[in-house]
């Protein structure tokens, strides 16, 4: 990387713009003190919520709640540093950025602060990991400087894993332990969620479980088998005797449902990892294990009384989204194409297929209770009809849709092979709780803002049925590049096209955020 990694800093870098910068590292990033009495929001008066202070005049403002942006946009200002981490935010680039020259004044502060405050980097826990338990200055995100030994043991083992465009690493195959090709498929989507991996391969579980029935452990024990670089399939013997355990409902030779699958891996995993680190957590779980940070998103509802018009909102976690098919015997189909979202998301109507984005339109749209569902109204104290309306309140960093292929009633099973177009970009701003003023008669008014990118998303993994109810079969397609698809089909791992992802009837749909921000 070039000592300048973004082009906008150098508009920055005149007259006395190194001591300036020293200036607020010592005054309002790196010290507690003067940081509690003077970092407000100069717009809204919010004390230190992810404050960031504008490097071209005197400005704080917070970040969650886009003030910064709107100084940016105003007064041109394109840096702002933020008053909690010290990175630098370009709001031309739309993203945190490195500068050598900025990088290390910041480091020179740093180390200021914590000789002044009686602290020094050594205070870490292991050898390859430097903390700094200063509250409040950069807690837990110090830079990793390797120490003298560590130096010596990179020089003697020079070789390195280089990742490459054509590079196979963590495609590995699954063997089919007797109708498990539900497990494998959703293993696949598992192994190959971005944050999922990080965490595994970081080694954070701190397992406190007393006998050899983790399924936290067996998933990183799985990360590293499908990350050593072996090629072979790998038999997860251990893993399905584990599910057996934990989820007995699924325990047996039988053909499972991949999407029940899921939801139970998820629920085992939550319950086996919750207790790696006792922070609550900013989702609808109240939960900071790995699982709700990732999976966890928070569905509204909203019942409005038809006499009143009182509305009783609640807001509830979700893993996943079930979706209603065209063909299924649910009503409000068809929806009318068009005006909707569709075009945001890439998605067209010219064959007349059902997309992705008229399923999330049903979704989230009004629906009348009727006479024989009527709810006690706490503002008419007594029995009366009502609409329900589900929204997204908060969205997971991982969204999962459930297309409701089989459909199970007293008359009839059977599955829906109804074709559902679902986009490699799929924007959800339409479809979250706070666009709800902006909707009329199912219709969306939303504006579109191509700098909001909060809640854009990129399709990572798609799991697929081939068959019928009685007797089918599980695939998956998942993205090991940008561009980059691969079919699983148990042992066996093909390169697939982008179109043979578009074409596929779509059973689980695995999007990931595009873009992160930390709380």
């Amino acid at each position: 990387m070039s000592p300048a990694g973004c082009p906008h800093v150098n508009g920055f870098k005149v007259d006395n713009w190194k001591q300036n910068l020293r200036v607020i590292y010592q005054c309002f990033v790196w010290t507690r003190k003067r940081k509690a009495k003077s970092c407000i929001c100069h717009m809204c008066g919010a004390h230190l919520n992810r404050l960031h202070s504008c490097l071209s005049c005197v400005f704080f403002a917070c970040f969650a709640k886009k003030h910064i942006h709107e100084h940016a946009k105003s007064k041109r200002h394109n840096l702002a540093i933020d008053l909690l981490y010290g990175g630098i935010y370009c709001f031309m680039c739309q993203d945190y950025i490195y500068d050598k020259d900025m990088e290390q004044i910041a480091k020179e502060e740093q180390r200021k602060a914590w000789k002044m405050q009686g602290m020094t980097p050594a205070c870490c826990h292991s050898p390859c990991c430097v903390r700094v338990c200063v509250p409040g200055t950069g807690e837990k995100y110090s830079t990793w400087e390797p120490t003298k030994r560590e130096l010596e043991l990179l020089r003697h083992n020079p070789k390195r894993r280089r990742i490459t465009s054509n590079c196979t690493i963590g495609l590995r195959g699954l063997i089919n332990l007797g109708n498990t090709c539900f497990m494998n498929c959703i293993v696949q989507a598992l192994t190959h969620t971005p944050l999922l991996r990080d965490f595994f391969l970081s080694d954070r579980h701190k397992c406190e479980m007393q006998s050899n029935s983790c399924l936290v452990c067996e998933m990183s024990q799985l990360f590293q088998e499908f990350y050593s670089g072996h090629r072979s399939p790998h038999i997860p013997f251990r893993l399905l005797h584990l599910v057996w355990t934990h989820a007995r409902h699924l325990a047996g030779y039988e053909q499972q449902d991949a999407h029940e699958f899921l939801i139970a891996a998820l629920d085992v995993l939550h319950r086996h990892c919750k207790d790696d680190n006792g922070k609550k957590a900013n989702n609808p779980n109240h939960c900071n294990c790995i699982i709700d940070q990732i999976f966890t998103g928070g569905l509204q509802s909203d019942v409005t009384c038809q006499v009143c018009h009182g509305v009783s909102t609640t807001i509830d976690p979700f893993w996943d989204i079930s979706l209603d098919l065209p063909g299924s015997s649910t009503p409000f189909w068809p929806l009318s194409p068009g005006g909707d979202g569709s075009a945001l998301n890439g998605e067209s109507h010219a064959t007349g297929a059902t997309t992705l984005t008229d399923c999330l339109r049903r979704f989230t749209r009004p629906e009348h209770l009727g006479s024989s569902a009527k709810i006690k109204c706490s503002g008419c104290h007594s029995y009366q009809e009502s609409t329900k309306q589900l929204t997204m309140k908060k969205l997971p960093i991982v969204a999962c849709f459930h297309v409701k292929r089989f459909e199970h009633s007293a008359k009839l099973r059977r599955k829906i092979t109804t074709y559902v177009s679902f986009p490699l970009e799929l924007d959800m701003t339409p479809f979250m709780a706070s666009s709800k003023e902006s909707r009329m008669n199912g219709q969306y008014q939303q504006a579109v803002d191509p700098f909001n990118n909060d809640n854009k998303y990129s399709l990572f993994a798609v799991v697929n049925h081939q068959g019928t109810l009685e007797s089918g079969h599980y695939t998956t397609f998942i993205r090991q590049h940008k561009d980059q698809w691969f079919k699983c089909d148990d042992a066996i791992i093909t390169k697939a096209s982008i179109q043979d992802v578009l074409d596929s009837e779509g059973y689980l749909l695995f999007y990931h955020k595009q873009f992160l921000e930390y709380e």
